[in-house]
């Protein structure tokens, strides 16, 4: 056996080790560090088979960014443990069932494709050979349509994702560009044309205490002419209502 193959089994063992405590680990933050070393193991073996772009790719993507993503993720959110692991033993029978019809299943594949192939039949890449070069000449030739559609797919699965989780708040300001871009000056300001008003100047205090006592005076001024003609009036009626007594009396003596 040699040094290739001792390490092809060492990170296999590595990878399927650290698959396994990813769902098994009781804390979600250790789950998330044993799938880093999943990716990373398993960027390790295609680095074997000579797969250098898809291997740097893995460690960019998934390790540097989704599992970054995903422990900030769990690390900002208040997870409650207990809850995660209610279930778990009870549907292990039936996960363990769907990984072993998955592991059958590849392996069936793997060996219609590959289980004749020969280390000798292999074909040897030339010196100049680019990896990157001829993956993204296959990609973007002969399977450019399946690639623009996991395009489309991802891309209405992710506007469905925020439409989903967007919450609008009513006391939330935003512009609406649409109306910015239709604005007109006249909608916007007004030119009125106002003469000016000079404001007149402020009295002093004594003149204001002064013009106090002189009105309190003249109101009791005023108040005892209206009472004078109210008693002039009653005094005039009075007479009135004498003659009109007297008219009544004078007819019965006639």
């Amino acid at each position: 056996m040699d040094v290739i193959s001792v390490l092809f089994f060492l990170f296999a063992l590595v990878t399927v080790f650290a698959a396994t405590r990813v769902i098994t680990a009781r804390n979600p933050v250790h789950s998330a560090l044993f799938l880093v070393l999943t990716f990373v193991s398993s960027a390790a073996i295609w680095l074997l088979m000579k797969a250098e772009f898809l291997a740097i790719v893995l460690v960019l993507v998934y390790v540097g960014a989704v599992m970054v993503l995903f422990l900030f993720v769990v690390m900002m959110l208040d997870i409650d443990l207990d809850n995660l692991r209610v279930g778990f033993w009870r549907s292990l029978p039936v996960g363990l069932f769907v990984a072993a019809i998955i592991v059958v299943e590849l392996s069936l594949v793997l060996w219609a494709h590959f289980g004749g192939v020969q280390e000798a039949d292999l074909v040897q890449p030339a010196a100049d050979y680019d990896n990157a070069k001829a993956l993204g000449e296959l990609l973007y030739t002969g399977y450019i349509y399946p690639l623009e559609i996991a395009g489309m797919i991802l891309l209405v699965a992710m506007v469905a994702a925020i439409a989903l989780t967007l919450r609008r708040r009513k006391d939330r300001k935003s512009q609406n560009p649409s109306q910015q871009v239709r604005v007109r000056a006249a909608d916007r300001v007004r030119l009125v044309s106002m003469s000016a008003v000079v404001p007149a100047p402020p009295q002093p205090a004594e003149a204001a205490e002064g013009q106090g006592s002189e009105t309190a005076q003249a109101a009791p001024a005023a108040a005892q002419p209206a009472a004078g003609s109210a008693d002039a009036k009653s005094a005039d009626a009075k007479p009135a209502a004498a003659s009109a007594e007297a008219k009544p009396a004078a007819s019965k003596e006639s």
